[in-house]
């Protein structure tokens, strides 16, 4: 068993590809194995997380979840605690391996009830687990409402109960909203023979809290996996005898009148993320050519740039203007990161959107960095879509754009045609603030101009991004000016 921290890269396995990894796990070992191992390891977790509780309340659904719940009950009771078990469901709709979990239980003196303990150390959701087809209702739903509400720290068997595990969606208002808030209960969820993608996105880390897996001692052998978890990228090193070129040239075309500070905004992230050399091409024509508090910053209009030398990162406060560079960019740029407004401008205009195919038909890197509304947008459907299933939506944007696309949000996800989407576990809600996705545009075209390839870039500087924001004192105010900076 170990803790899932933002370091670790692992596969990820949707709710089809789990299953078949479970058969065939459970195909080569003696009946019930597997799940006296989950059940055991839900127990060791328990112990571990409540290790002097009095009252433990495990609330079990009519399936092997359910069975899961039995036979942690059993193990429980057997180590001197008191579990106290609910359960849905009746004997004789009982998957086998749940039937004879239910059967140890009982053995082993574990008490039965028709409500939850007035009191509980410890809540434990066993109710749906991996591939629930429909939402949680009646006394199941209430159940889940009382476990979120109280005071015990909750425990999740494989997934919480109403996550999608594909997509990270939850099913009931009140759990999305108690996930979301939290009120200081710890929450933790014990994953079970595979990592799902849908913990990590959407409201699956808020639902989660705190991540654990145990892989039950089985493989998933050739299985591939549905996403990849993007751990902490290699430490950067620089050759001593490297210099301003090695590191390449980046520009940002963006600031358009009254947003001149979004393209400033990048400009800085490229140059402390490590660009050679960064140049503004502002929109705005009245805008003053330096920046006093950052020298290092050169000022250049938009026409004079030779982009074929160059990493271009547009679209940052663009507005309106920023259509009229963006054919030239589009044509010329060595390289390119498109955001914001560059985003929107090619989402309503064809020709655009015929230039960026042609982009993609030479093979020079692009990148795409939408937040969901942006990428509903290019998809030319809603953002409720988007965000139902964001691995999907990601994939369709790579494919329809021939571009790396970075789709912003919890769990940002990072994908390309033909290549496993990763899944980024950095950053938090403190990025919900003007400027800090001016602020992952700079930091990847810095990683783009010094020669990562675009897949690459992003998912590194995702990660780079979100880590800041993790390690940022409570105590300071997190600005995208400040996220820059580093």
């Amino acid at each position: 068993m170990q803790r899932i921290t933002a370091a670790i890269t692992a596969p990820l396995f949707g709710v089809a590809a789990s299953r078949r990894i479970e058969q065939t796990a459970a195909a080569s070992l003696p009946p019930h194995t597997l799940m006296q191992r989950a059940g055991l390891a839900v127990a060791r977790l328990a112990m571990a997380t409540a290790p002097h509780a009095r009252t433990i309340w495990i609330a079990c659904g009519p399936g092997n979840n359910g069975g899961d719940g039995f036979e942690a009950a059993a193990q429980l009771r057997q180590r001197g605690f008191a579990p106290v078990v609910t359960r849905i469901g009746d004997d004789a709709r009982l998957p086998a391996d749940a039937a004879a979990s239910l059967q140890r239980a009982r053995d082993a003196g574990v008490r039965f009830a028709d409500a939850p303990p007035a009191h509980a150390d410890l809540a434990i959701d066993a109710l749906l687990g991996l591939g629930a087809a429909r939402a949680p209702e009646g006394p199941m739903a209430d159940w889940l409402r009382r476990m979120h509400a109280g005071p015990a720290p909750v425990l999740s068997v494989d997934t919480p109960s109403g996550l999608n595990a594909d997509t990270g969606v939850l099913s009931l208002d009140f759990l999305a909203s108690a996930a979301g808030q939290a009120h200081g209960v710890r929450r933790l969820c014990l994953s079970l023979l595979t990592l799902k993608p849908g913990l990590f996105t959407a409201q699956g880390r808020d639902a989660a809290g705190e991540l654990w897996f145990d892989d039950l001692d089985s493989a998933p052998g050739a299985e591939p996996p549905t996403a990849r978890l993007l751990g902490e990228p290699p430490a950067a090193t620089r050759p001593h005898a490297s210099h301003k070129g090695s590191y390449g040239d980046v520009v940002v075309i963006g600031g358009a009148p009254g947003m001149a500070g979004a393209a400033l905004l990048a400009a800085t992230a490229a140059l402390h993320a490590g660009a050679g050399r960064v140049y503004v091409a502002p929109l705005d024509a009245g805008l003053a050519p330096l920046d006093p508090t950052q020298p290092e910053l050169m000022f250049r209009r938009p026409e004079a740039l030779d982009l074929a030398a160059m990493t271009v990162v547009c679209g940052c406060g663009g507005g309106a203007a920023v259509r009229d560079p963006l054919p030239r960019v589009l044509e010329e740029a060595r390289a390119l990161v498109l955001d914001a407004d560059a985003l929107n401008a090619i989402a309503a205009d064809g020709a655009l959107q015929a230039l960026l195919d042609a982009r993609a038909r030479t093979g020079r890197a692009t990148v795409l960095t939408p937040h969901p509304l942006e990428a509903a947008r290019l998809l030319g459907t809603g953002t409720a879509e988007v965000q139902a299933d964001r691995l999907r939506a990601a994939q369709r944007l790579a494919e329809c754009f021939g571009a790396t696309i970075v789709l912003k949000g919890s769990g940002t996800i990072v994908a390309a045609a033909g290549e496993t989407p990763v899944i980024n576990p950095t950053g938090n809600a403190r990025l919900a603030t003007a400027g800090t996705g001016d602020v992952l545009a700079g930091m990847i075209g810095a990683a783009l101009a010094a020669g990562r390839p675009a897949m690459a870039a992003s998912r590194e500087a995702a990660w780079l991004h979100g880590d800041r924001a993790d390690r940022w004192p409570e105590s300071l105010p997190l600005t995208a000016c400040a996220l820059a900076r580093g």
